[in-house]
C-alpha cells in the first residue's frame, strides 16, 4: 500500500515537472518569437528610415533640377512644353537605379493644385506655381500709399474676408500705431495672455497670420490638413467641411504669398529705361538707344514741361534738346505717353508744341514701350497680380477692375504666354487686355501698377520616392529666377505630412 502511494506521488510530481517544462518552453517560444518579430520590426524601421533619408536626397535632386530648368532662356522652356504644366519634364524623373533590384529605383515628382478660375480645387497638375497669382501681404501699404485704399480692397478680395480682419492684418503691418477704423495695434495685443507687439512690418511668414486679430486656422488653413493644395476625401469627410465655402476649401494660405516679384528687364535681359530717371541727358542716351529721335525728344520734353493743351506746330521738332533744363515732371506709368502732348525746348529755336509718337488709335506700339520702358527705379517689382492666371476673385481686387473685364480676361486669357508670343507679342504683356479691347486706356492706366502677365518667383512642391511607394520625402520650395543663376527663397519640409499623393498621381509602378 505504501509502494503504491509512493509511485502516485512519484507520477504527480514528474507530471507536474513535465507541466512546468511545457510552460517554460512555450514562454521561450514567445519570447524568441517576440524577440524576432521586434528585430524584424527594427530591421524594417531602419530600412524605412534609411528609405526616407534616401528619399530627401531625391527631393533635393529635384530642387536642383528645377533650379536648372528654369534657368534656360524663356524661348527653350516654351519649346520644352513650358511650367505651366508639362508632365514630360515634371512627372516621375528617375535619380538612381539598381539594376539588382528594382525598388530601389528612387525618382521625384514635382506637383502643382490645379485650380478653376474662381479658385476652387480641381485636381493637380505637373509643374510651377507663378507666386503672382497670390496676394503679396508685404506690398500692401505700398499699395496703399500708390492709391488709398488699393490694399484693403485686396484684401477684402479674400473669400470670408472681413473689414475687420482686413483692417487688422493693416495695422499689423504698417509702421505707426494709429488704428485703423475696425482694426488693432499694440494696446490690443499688449492685453492678450501673454501680451506680444505686432510686426509694425513686413511679415516673416504666413503662418504670422494667427497672430492676427480674428484670424483662424480655419480661415487660414482650410481643410487642407496636409497642405498638398488637393482636398483629399477624408479631408472632405471631416466635421466642418460643409461649414467652409468651396473657395475657402484651401485656405487663405494658398491664396497670399510674402515672395511675389518680376524682375525689371526687357526681353534681353537688360534693365528697363526709367522714364523717370532724374539725369536727362543720359535719359535721352538711353532712349536713343531703343527708339527714334522722335520717340526721345518727346520723352525728355514731357518730363521737362509736362503736358499741355496748346496747339501743336506745324514745323518738325528736331533739334539740340536744351539739358540745362531740368526735369519738372514725372510719368504717372508708361502709358501716359499715349496721346499726350507736350513742348519741347531746344538750344537753338523756340520752343515746340508735338504730339507724342505714339497715339491711342494706334495701340501696335504697346509692346515695344512695355518691352523697353518702365517709370520704376528699382531692379524689381514686388506685388504685381499675374492676370492670366489669377482666380476671378482676385482679379476683383485689383484698382479699377470690373466685373466685366475680369470675365473679358478669363474668357480670352491662356495660363501661359504661347510659344509664339514670348518674344515680341503683346499677349507677354500687361497690355494685351487694352490692345484686344477689354478695357480702355483709362482704367489700363488706373491697372497697370498692380498687374502683369507672370512673375519670376515660382513655388514649386516635390516628392522624392521609391518604385515600392516606401519610403517618401516632400518638400515645398519658393525659387527666384529673376537673377541668372535661380536662388532658393524659402523651403520647407511637409514629409511630416506624409507623402501628400496617390501613387497613380506620382507615376510610381508599384512592384508587386
Amino acid at each position: 500500500m505504501e509502494a503504491k502511494l509512493v509511485n502516485t506521488k512519484t507520477q504527480i510530481h514528474n507530471g507536474a515537472v513535465l507541466l512546468i517544462v511545457l510552460i517554460t518552453i512555450v514562454i521561450l517560444s514567445l519570447a524568441a518569437y517576440t524577440f524576432a518579430a521586434l528585430m524584424l520590426t527594427e530591421d524594417e524601421a531602419t530600412r524605412l528610415n534609411g528609405r526616407r533619408t534616401q528619399s530627401r536626397y531625391l527631393v533635393d535632386s529635384g530642387v536642383e533640377y528645377v533650379r536648372l530648368f528654369m534657368s534656360k532662356p524663356e524661348q527653350d522652356i516654351r519649346e520644352l512644353g513650358g511650367r505651366y504644366d508639362n508632365e514630360q519634364i515634371f512627372r516621375q524623373i528617375v535619380v538612381s537605379t539598381d539594376p539588382d533590384d528594382p525598388e530601389l529605383i528612387g525618382r521625384f515628382t514635382v506637383i502643382a493644385p490645379e485650380l478653376d478660375d474662381e479658385g476652387i480645387p480641381a485636381g493637380f497638375r505637373y509643374g510651377l506655381v507663378d507666386e503672382s497669382i497670390r496676394l503679396n501681404l508685404n506690398t500692401l501699404i505700398q499699395a496703399e500709399t500708390l492709391l488709398p485704399g488699393a490694399g484693403r480692397n485686396f484684401l477684402l478680395a479674400l473669400p470670408e474676408m472681413t473689414e475687420e480682419i482686413a483692417d487688422c492684418i493693416l495695422d499689423w503691418l504698417d509702421p505707426d500705431d494709429d488704428v485703423r477704423e475696425f482694426g488693432a495695434e499694440s494696446s490690443y495685443y499688449g492685453s492678450l495672455s501673454p501680451p506680444y507687439a505686432p510686426r509694425q512690418g513686413p511679415m516673416a511668414s504666413i503662418e504670422e497670420l494667427l497672430l492676427i486679430k480674428g484670424v483662424t486656422p480655419d480661415l487660414l488653413f482650410g481643410l487642407d490638413a496636409n497642405h498638398n493644395g488637393i482636398v483629399d476625401p477624408d479631408e472632405a469627410a471631416s466635421p466642418n467641411a460643409g461649414s467652409i465655402e468651396p473657395e475657402l476649401q484651401l485656405g487663405w494660405v494658398s491664396m497670399v504669398t510674402l515672395y511675389s516679384k518680376e524682375a525689371n528687364l526687357n526681353n534681353s535681359d537688360v534693365q528697363k529705361i526709367n522714364i523717370n530717371a532724374e539725369d536727362l541727358k543720359q535719359l535721352y542716351t538711353d532712349l536713343r538707344s531703343a527708339f527714334t529721335e522722335e520717340w526721345a525728344n518727346f520723352i525728355v520734353g514731357y518730363r521737362q514741361n509736362g503736358p499741355t493743351t496748346k496747339e501743336i506746330d506745324a514745323e518738325q521738332a528736331f533739334g539740340e534738346i536744351d539739358f540745362e533744363k531740368e526735369a519738372s515732371f514725372n510719368f504717372q506709368t508708361v502709358l501716359d505717353i499715349i496721346g499726350a502732348r507736350s513742348t519741347i525746348s531746344f538750344t537753338d529755336q523756340l520752343d515746340k508744341v508735338v504730339d507724342s509718337p505714339a497715339q491711342v488709335g494706334d495701340l501696335s506700339v504697346l509692346p515695344a514701350i512695355m518691352n523697353q520702358l518702365t517709370t520704376v527705379a528699382e531692379a524689381y517689382i514686388p506685388g504685381r497680380i499675374n492676370i492670366n492666371q489669377a482666380p476671378r476673385s482676385m482679379l476683383l481686387g485689383i484698382p479699377g477692375m470690373t466685373e466685366e473685364i475680369a470675365d473679358g480676361i478669363i474668357s480670352n486669357r491662356t495660363a501661359e504666354v504661347e510659344e509664339s508670343d514670348v518674344i515680341t507679342g503683346h499677349r507677354n504683356y500687361e497690355t494685351w487686355i487694352l490692345q484686344e479691347g477689354l478695357c480702355d486706356l483709362q482704367t489700363m492706366k488706373t491697372m497697370i501698377p498692380f498687374i502683369t502677365t507672370g512673375g519670376d518667383v515660382y513655388r514649386a512642391e516635390i516628392v522624392g520616392y521609391f518604385s515600392d511607394g516606401k519610403g517618401s520625402s516632400r518638400s515645398e520650395v519658393i525659387i527666384d529666377t529673376g537673377t541668372p543663376i535661380p536662388r532658393i527663397l524659402f523651403t520647407r519640409d511637409k514629409s511630416h505630412l506624409n507623402r501628400g499623393y496617390t501613387t497613380e498621381a506620382l507615376g510610381i509602378e508599384l512592384i508587386k
